[in-house]
C-alpha cells in the first residue's frame, strides 16, 4: 500500500495532478481542498495517498492533509459512497465544514452536494456521527453562522468557481459568508463578482 508521495508536479488541474516522482509519472486525483492548497507551492511537494484497486484499473486518489484522507476513507467506508463520490463531497465541504455537518446532523447541507440524494446524506450522518471527533476548527467553524440549505447549493459554487481560478479557499469563505449573511438571495455570478472586489 502506498502512504505518500514526494515530488514535482508537472501537470495540475481541479481534479487531478501529475505527480513526477523518481522518473515516473503519477495521475492522482484530488479534490478542490488539496487543489486550492497547491496553487501555494513550489518545488517538491508531498501529497498522503489512497489507492483503490479493481480489476480494471489502479487508481490513486491524493490529499494535501492526513485528515481529509481520514475523512475519505471514513466516506468511503459508507455504503453507496465510493471514491468519486468522497471527493466530490471534499471538494465541496471544507474538512471542517464536513466534520461540523455530520455533528450537527446537517442532512440538508450534504444534499447540497450534486450527487447526494436524502437517502445517502442520511446514511454518512448516522454511520460517521459517532466515528469524527471535530477538529478545534471545527469547533470554531461551529461559532460561525452555518448558511441556510436553501443558499448551500448557490454558495458552494461560488466557492468552487472562486477556487478553480487559484484563490485560498479559506480566504473565498470567508469573503462568501460575508457577502450571502448581507444578500442571502444573491446570485452566483454576483457573489463572484463581489468576492473579487473583497480579495
Amino acid at each position: 500500500m502506498l502512504e505518500y508521495i514526494k515530488g514535482i508536479i508537472t501537470e495540475n488541474t481541479p481534479t487531478y495532478v501529475v505527480v513526477e516522482a523518481g522518473n515516473l509519472g503519477y495521475l492522482i486525483n484530488i479534490p478542490l481542498s488539496t487543489f486550492s492548497r497547491l496553487q501555494n507551492c513550489s518545488g517538491e511537494i508531498k501529497l498522503w495517498l489512497h489507492q483503490v484497486i479493481r480489476e480494471d484499473a489502479w487508481t490513486l486518489y491524493g490529499f494535501f492533509t492526513t485528515r481529509e484522507r481520514e475523512l475519505f476513507r471514513l466516506l468511503i467506508g459508507v455504503s453507496g459512497v465510493g471514491p468519486g463520490t468522497a471527493s466530490l463531497i471534499l471538494s465541496s465541504l471544507s474538512p471542517a465544514e464536513l466534520e461540523l455537518t455530520i455533528s450537527s446532523g446537517d442532512h440538508s447541507r450534504l444534499k447540497g452536494v450534486k450527487g447526494i440524494g436524502a437517502k445517502t446524506a442520511q446514511r454518512i450522518i448516522v454511520d460517521l456521527k459517532d466515528k469524527i471527533k471535530p477538529s478545534e476548527e471545527t469547533l470554531l467553524l461551529s461559532g460561525d453562522a452555518i448558511l441556510p440549505a436553501s443558499n448551500s447549493e448557490v454558495y458552494e459554487e461560488a466557492l468552487a468557481a472562486l477556487t478553480v481560478l487559484g484563490y485560498p479557499r479559506p480566504a473565498c469563505q470567508k469573503a462568501l459568508r460575508r457577502i450571502f449573511d448581507a444578500d442571502p438571495a444573491i446570485k452566483v455570478e454576483a457573489a463572484i463578482k463581489q468576492a473579487f472586489t473583497m480579495m
